[in-house]
This record gives structure tokens, C-alpha cells and sequence, in this order.
């Protein structure tokens, strides 16, 4: 009995043992790139393998018997998985169009085998808004038939209109209905505009603009156009932190990938170009002299955040089509793209980017490899500057 107990106990602390050691040894010589044709490479295949088996999120940031986070149900979610498979499948979708490569578009095709069935619909749907930015990704992509997937799009776009709730906007929760998250902003916006583009549905690209609008005005610091975490849309309030680095990030998604599909003679366009510019005009302000973004963005003394750095370095690049802020979103995705190099470590993975999220300030202070940032680093490293 004694001897089956103390083997039990040795099991539970070896897990953390374990866990703790693998991501000490991984950190050794990490940030040791000289060539960015050979790190894009290593990235790329780290990406290629996450999406084939996509690491587990922690929703906890415990370290310790973490054997029972798992008996809790506390340690993992599935909705955390769908955005975190969404990037990479951005990523890679950005690698082929720059290279070629049958092997992106190999595994990128299994993936949508693995999720669509040959009706076009979903073999498992989702039931969350975080599952929308997966439907994106899938949209996104140039080389299938997004006819013979219609119906896997038209049920997340159901799946959203079921979400809009009091003034026409769309909540995050169920259970949190009065509340308008930055989060969801980079969840459905781009869905939306991209399914309003290519099936002719001008509701859904108007549903996209009034949900930043609607933000814009009840979640933004006045002239500093630095967005908080979510606002109640009973007292029309800003709740939790400006300038929560993934919040940035979230919107940044958001508001550049709606504007880039819109056309270009379109009055949304012209009407979010301003915001486009205000938002890279902040997002530079607060960039750190190695090209990294904290992930509370106002504050020099928080650590930085990968995650972050990642998702406004895309925003960025992507910005400087506009001529009068070219010059410096360029510069500042060159130096975000070499601070992200220094905390890669040597089998590729991105390292220390924020945990998940507990709730409205309540922010995690873990921090470590995320496929969303390894997808979002490759989509900024493979796009074609202008």
C-alpha cells in the first residue's frame, strides 16, 4: 500500500519535473540565427508539424501538480485550439504562395480533409466565436474551390448571426452577453468581410464594420487609439486594461484583414483607412528598441511578448501600402522580425509569448511557445513586401 502510494506521488511530481526540464533544455541556445533564409525554413517545418498534431494550450498558468489541473478539467480548452491551428494554417497558406512548396499545400489540403467532409460541411462544427477565425483561414486560401465549402462557411456565418446580440453587434459568450471583447473583433471581422466579398452578402461586410465602429467608439483611449479589452454595452464603458498586448494583437488581425479584402473604391475601406493609420501610428509609438511589443504595451517594465510583436508586425507590414506611413511600418517589421529571431529557439518554435487569458484583467504571466505566434511569425516572414 505504501509502495503504491509513494509511486503515485513520484509519478504526479515527475510530470512537473518533466515539464519544467523540457522547456529549461529547449531555451539552450535559443536565439541563434544569423540567416533569415535559414530560420524561415526551420519555422516553416515547426509550423508544418504543429498543424499535422497542434501542441495542447494551457488555460492554467500553474507549474506545479499540474496532474491536477488535468483531474479538473483545468488544463486544456478546445476553443483555445481552433485559433491556434487558424495561424498556422495562415502561415503556411503564406509560405506557398512565396515558395511553392508541395508540402505546405499537401498538409494544408489533409487539414481541410481532416475538418471538412466531401459535402462541404464541418464533421465537427463549432459552437464558439473563437472557431470562426479557423473558417477564415480555410476561406482564405486561393487554390480550392470555396464553392464546394459553402456550406461549412454559411454555418459560421449562422453560428455569428446568432451571436449578435443588443446593439447589433456580436458577443464573445453566451454567458457574458453584455460585453464587446477585442478578441472578437479579430475572430469574425475578416470572416466576415471575406464571405461577404466572395458569396455577394453585404450584410455580413456591414455586420464586420458596424462590430469595429461600434468598439471604436466605446473601447478606445480618446486620441490615443489604444483599445481596451471589452466594454459593457449597457453603461457603454471600457472594462479590464488598455493596451493588453494580444488585445492590440486581436484587433490589429481584425482591422487589417477586412481592410485588405474590401476593394479598394469601397466607402468602408476609405472610412477604415483612417483607422488603419491611427492604429499603426500608436502600434509605432510603443514598439521597444529591439523590435518587440510588451504585452502590457504602455508599459516599459512588463516583459515582451512574442504573440504580440507578431500580430502588429503583420498589421504593419500590411499597412505600409499606405504611402504616408510606408517607410516606418516597413522599418518596424524588419526590427520586430529580428527581436522574434532572438527567441527562436533551435528546433524553431517561437518562445515566450503570453498564456491564455483568465478573464477581464485577469492577464497570464506565463510565458512560452504558441502556435498562433509561430503562424502569425511565418505569414509576416513569407508575405511580399511592396
Amino acid at each position: 500500500m505504501i509502495l503504491s502510494l509513494l509511486i503515485i506521488v513520484v509519478f504526479i511530481f515527475s510530470i512537473d519535473i518533466i515539464t519544467q526540464f523540457y522547456t529549461w533544455q529547449s531555451r539552450i541556445h535559443i536565439g541563434r540565427w544569423n540567416n533569415i533564409n535559414i530560420w524561415q525554413n526551420k519555422i516553416s517545418k515547426k509550423s508544418l508539424k504543429w498543424l499535422k498534431n497542434t501542441p495542447i494550450i494551457r488555460i492554467t498558468d500553474n507549474r506545479r501538480l499540474i496532474f491536477i489541473d488535468f483531474l479538473k478539467g483545468n488544463y486544456k480548452r478546445k476553443s483555445l485550439q481552433h485559433w491556434q491551428e487558424a495561424s498556422l494554417v495562415l502561415g503556411l497558406t503564406e509560405a506557398y504562395e512565396l515558395n511553392k512548396e508541395e508540402a505546405f499545400k499537401k498538409q494544408i489540403t489533409a487539414y481541410i480533409k481532416s475538418n471538412i467532409d466531401i459535402s462541404g460541411n464541418w464533421k465537427k462544427t463549432s459552437k464558439e466565436i473563437d472557431g470562426v477565425i479557423l473558417a477564415y483561414a480555410i476561406l482564405n486560401i486561393s487554390w480550392i474551390d470555396h464553392k464546394i465549402n459553402k456550406p461549412a462557411y454559411d454555418t459560421i456565418y449562422q453560428l455569428i448571426q446568432k451571436s449578435i446580440g443588443e446593439g447589433g453587434t456580436v458577443y464573445y459568450r453566451k454567458s457574458m452577453q453584455d460585453y464587446r471583447y477585442v478578441d472578437t473583433i479579430g475572430f469574425i471581422c475578416p470572416f466576415l468581410v471575406l464571405y461577404g466579398v466572395k458569396f455577394k452578402k453585404q450584410e455580413a461586410i456591414d455586420l464586420a464594420v458596424h462590430q469595429i465602429k461600434e468598439f471604436n467608439k466605446y473601447a478606445m483611449l480618446e486620441e490615443h487609439f489604444i483599445p481596451c479589452h471589452t466594454y459593457n454595452i449597457k453603461t457603454n464603458l471600457p472594462i479590464g486594461l488598455f493596451g493588453w498586448g494580444r488585445g492590440l494583437g486581436w484587433y490589429a488581425i481584425g482591422l487589417i484583414d477586412a481592410w485588405n479584402v474590401l476593394p479598394n473604391d469601397s466607402l468602408d475601406k476609405l472610412n477604415l483607412t483612417k483607422d488603419v493609420i491611427s492604429f499603426a501610428k500608436m502600434a509605432l509609438k510603443y514598439q521597444n528598441e529591439n523590435g518587440s511589443w510588451n504585452w502590457l504595451v504602455t508599459s516599459k517594465e512588463s516583459r515582451a511578448d512574442s504573440s504580440t510583436t507578431a500580430t502588429l508586425a503583420w498589421f504593419l507590414i500590411n499597412a505600409a501600402k499606405i504611402k504616408e506611413i510606408r517607410s516606418e511600418c516597413k522599418l518596424a517589421k524588419e526590427k520586430a522580425l529580428t527581436f522574434l529571431m532572438k527567441v527562436t529557439r533551435r528546433d524553431g518554435a517561437i518562445d515566450f509569448s503570453q498564456g491564455d487569458t483568465k478573464g477581464i484583467g485577469v492577464y497570464s504571466q506565463n510565458f512560452d511557445v504558441l502556435p498562433f505566434t509561430q503562424g502569425f511569425v511565418l505569414r509576416t516572414s513569407c508575405f511580399k513586401s511592396i
